[in-house]
Formats: structure tokens, sequence, C-alpha cells
């Protein structure tokens, strides 16, 4: 299938969008790009669905090429590698809260009972029962729609654009006179604004 598609019509993976934001941000480092320059070719990079979209980036760079289009490896498919650990993971997430809800009410009965001197009916049976059971089909639903992953990479993107926030905020405070950054506004910047 991939046979009779050119490189650059292929679609760029997550790593292969961080490997061209990693060289982006070398050479904003070497002063091969300023602040501005950078930001429009992360916003692009991040953006970019296909090694096509991403080799414009870095064209006019030394040395830069977009990388080759990775292999998934063993270690990346199946229970006993990553996707093993995912499962897992979002398996605890999904049940984190049912577990302790249950415990907590059969705790409950237990207490009622040893306070009536007599065994009651095991009324936590209607909290865990149903609640099991919808737990049991997101999880099925879930695992059949590669949910683990998913959450994973949207937890990646999210971290991703914290840390992206983060050196922006720190290369704007550089690109700043240290006087501007320890001024306080004036009565007259206070009053117009």
């Amino acid at each position: 299938m991939l046979e009779g598609m050119g490189r650059e019509e292929m679609r760029a993976a997550d790593a292969d969008r961080q490997a061209v934001a990693d060289q982006l941000k070398a050479a904003l480092d070497e002063g091969r790009l300023d602040l501005h320059e950078y930001d429009e070719r992360l916003q692009q990079a991040y953006a970019a669905k296909t090694y096509g979209d991403l080799q414009p980036l870095l064209s006019d760079l030394p040395a830069a090429a977009v990388p080759a289009p990775r292999e998934p490896s063993g270690a990346e498919i199946g229970p006993g590698g990553s996707d093993g650990a995912l499962v897992r993971r979002w398996l605890f997430e999904v049940w984190s809260s049912w577990l302790p809800v249950v415990g907590i009410t059969t705790a409950i009965w237990l207490i009622s009972c040893i306070g009536a001197g007599e065994l009651l009916d095991f009324w936590p049976i209607w909290v865990a029962g149903p609640w099991g059971a919808v737990l049991i089909f997101v999880t099925l639903a879930g695992l059949a729609n590669g949910e683990p992953r998913k959450q994973a990479e949207k937890k990646a993107r999210k971290r991703q654009a914290k840390q992206l926030k983060r050196e922006r905020q720190a290369l704007e405070a550089q690109s700043l006179p240290p006087d501007e950054l320890l001024q306080e506004p004036s009565k007259k910047d206070k009053t117009a604004g």
C-alpha cells in the first residue's frame, strides 16, 4: 500500500513532529531563527500531517533533515510491550473510584450488622453491581476502540503544550530588556488600560 506513495505524502508521527521541533529549538538557540520565526514554524510543525508538510520548515537550515519514517517495533505492539503498561494504567484510572466506594459501603454495612447484632441484607450490591456493570461496558468498549493509547497520546500532547508554553515564556522573558521586566506600570499606563 505504501509502495506507490512518495515520502512527502506519508503521514508523519508525533515523534517526527517532535524531532522537527527539537531541530527548530536548536536553530533558535544558535541564532539562526528569531523568536517570531521559531514560533510560526513550531506551530506549523505540530500542525503538520505529512513529511511534505515538515520538510519546508527545515529546508533553509543547515544539516536539517526530516526524520525517516519509523517502523513500529515489537515493543510497541502487544500486551507485553508499552501497550500493556498503557492498558494497565488506563484500567486503573477507569476502576480507581469504584473500589474505594464499594469498600466504604461494605464497611458501613458491616458496622450496621455489628450494631444490629444480626446479618442484614447486603445492600452495597446495589452500589457495586450497576456501577460495576457500567464500568465493564466502558472497559470493553475502550479496549476495543484503543482508548488507552488515545488517552496516553492526549496526555503527551498536553505535557508537550505545557512545555512549549514554558519555553515560549522563558524566551519572551529573555528577549525583553531587564528594566522592562522589573518596571511597574505608571499611573498613566494604569488609567489607559
